[in-house]
């Protein structure tokens, strides 16, 4: 990989990030975190958080300050709230390479980033867009600079790994320390070296960190511990600095936090099998190669070798799927150290020719990957969102293109490696440019939004009448709260109503005139389904919404 390739690579990677910059944020989360942002940003205060003008008390205020910032320097859009997230990652990518350069050869450590970049886990959070993005991109650097500390002894290295830490937690709370702390916790003890953890130095570190931590302390502590009167999803005398340093992670396992999806052990890692693709085959014998390894030396490593990624990875995995309540995104904190784990296994493969008889299992079934990559474009374009113009056929038709071009080219010997990674940009090319617009035409939310900042309709001109279901991205794409309202009567000539089925039949029944200027279908578009795909059975799915203008 000369440094021409390297860089065309990530620039077509960029590119493509970009391009899913124009889709709009999906409902629940990015939509509620876009909203809040922009609540933020409008309301200027940034210690105390609020959703639609009450009191917020789940995530950190990291991603909000952030996007908030960039709305104020960009505008109230989709790509004020995306850029930062999409900075972060970048970030990750890159103290991914220089991580693993410190522990592996160039090839290794550029393969964990182009892993990393490239898995279709990225792709989504460059693109939806949570919190565990820029908590990924902290830990990551959080785990660079603490092994640069490790091996040079540089105090300010040790330093910054812990800053880094802490806007971690100030992102999504412990887990940010909790990483650091398994990774290199399980490295040093596997390593013998048990004096590492127990250095006076630490204490330094928990400085640093409690320094980071103070503005959104402040913040917890003036919203929340100073009003015990205050009720907060259903509870008094709710302690903001408890919530966030334990209830909100600790309490997943404990059940003081009732949050409670039920999921198996098994579900994080059931979600990266796609999360991970193309590179999923390689993740998954690359984690059981570093078992076998570790087990095979009675669990001790040399001081040449890392035990960083691999402890990392395991330990979280087991914290986070004890807990009571999971999403998939959940282990996406660990992203970079899954990539380095994978990255070895590619290398060992496709650059040293090792595992000759995993090689010839591995291989025919990651070509029948291959074909699926690029035959899912073609299966949406006929059966999900049939295309009436011929460029949507021109993404897959590239795709054929990049695959026969590397075929005949005879200087590739990783052939199928180049390959994987051109039809996984390419499906994701298509899915920006043509699957997310088609599937985002039902988000009722983002639609009607729109339709209010287009019209220009005064804020106190709209509200919400028995609506359910619509999210917050009615808040954000109409630059405003959407408040709702119970009754109709008091309502004056030529206001606006978003409504569904019943209560359009409920304003018939009151007999008050009224126009419906714009209905469609809404669809909770990120649970997508077999019917709602097919075209030809989508309209049986979802609820109707209505605008209807009062006479």
């Amino acid at each position: 990989m000369n440094r021409t390739n390297i860089l065309l690579l990530f620039t077509i990677l960029i590119i493509v990030y970009c391009c899913a910059i124009p889709v709009d944020v999906m409902d629940a989360d990015a939509s509620q975190y876009a909203a809040m942002s922009r609540e933020m940003k409008e309301s200027g205060s940034y210690l105390q958080v609020y959703e639609q003008g009450k009191d917020y008390l789940d995530k950190p205020p990291f991603l909000f300050w952030v996007s908030s910032l960039s709305m104020l320097l960009f505008g109230e859009n989709n790509f004020a709230f995306k850029f930062p997230s999409i900075l972060f990652a970048l970030f990750a990518v890159f103290a991914t390479y220089r991580f693993a350069r410190l522990f592996y050869d160039h090839t290794i450590a550029l393969l964990s980033a182009i892993v990393l970049a490239s898995c279709q886990a990225f792709f989504l959070i460059t693109n939806d867009i949570r919190t565990d993005t820029i908590l990924m991109s902290w830990v990551i650097i959080a785990l660079w600079q603490l092994a640069v500390w490790m091996q040079s002894n540089k105090i300010i290295h040790f330093l910054l790994g812990c800053a880094a830490i802490g806007a971690g937690m100030v992102t999504k709370g412990p887990i940010a320390l909790f990483v650091p702390v398994f990774a290199f916790g399980s490295h040093f003890v596997l390593q013998r070296k048990f004096k590492y953890l127990f250095k006076p130095v630490y204490l330094l570190g928990l400085l640093v960190i409690a320094i980071v931590l103070i503005p959104m302390s402040i913040g917890l502590y003036k919203q929340f511990d100073l009003h015990p009167e205050k009720t907060v999803n259903g509870l008094k005398n709710v302690s903001g600095l408890k919530f966030f340093y334990w209830t909100q992670s600790f309490g997943r396992i404990t059940g003081e936090n009732t949050w409670n999806n039920h999921a198996p052990f098994s579900f994080l890692f059931e979600n990266l099998l796609w999360g991970m693709l193309p590179w999923t085959l390689f993740f998954i014998a690359g984690f059981i190669r570093d078992l076998v390894l570790i087990i095979q030396r009675k669990f001790q490593v040399s001081a040449s070798e890392e035990f960083i990624t691999t402890g990392g990875f395991v330990l979280t995995y087991c914290s986070l799927a004890i807990s009571k309540y999971q999403l998939p995104h959940y282990i996406y904190v660990v992203l970079p150290l899954i990539a380095i784990s994978t990255a070895k296994m590619i290398h060992a493969i496709f650059w040293q020719n090792k595992f000759p008889v995993l090689k010839k299992i591995i291989l025919p079934v990651q070509w029948l990957v291959a074909v699926v990559l690029l035959a899912a474009p073609v299966l949406l374009l006929i059966y999900a969102f049939p295309a009436q113009t011929i460029w949507p056929w021109l993404i897959p038709a590239a795709g054929v293109i990049a695959v026969l071009l590397i075929l005949v080219y005879k200087n590739i010997s990783q052939k199928l490696f180049n390959i994987s990674l051109a039809l996984i940009i390419i499906l994701n090319i298509f899915l920006s440019l043509w699957f997310y617009p088609n599937v985002l035409k039902y988000q009722a939310g983002s639609v009607v939004g729109r339709y209010i900042a287009e019209q220009k309709i005064e804020r106190d001109n709209f509200f919400m009448f028995q609506v359910t279901g619509i999210a917050e991205s009615i808040h954000f794409y109409s630059k405003r709260i959407v408040k709702a309202v119970d009754r109709i009567d008091s309502l004056p000539a030529n206001t606006y109503l978003l409504t569904m089925d019943g209560g359009l039949q409920h304003i018939k029944t009151t007999g008050r005139s009224f126009e419906i200027v714009k209905q469609g279908k809404d669809y909770h578009v990120t649970a997508l389904t077999a019917k709602f795909l097919n075209y030809k059975t989508r309209d049986e799915q979802g609820n109707n919404y209505y605008v209807v203008k009062l006479k």
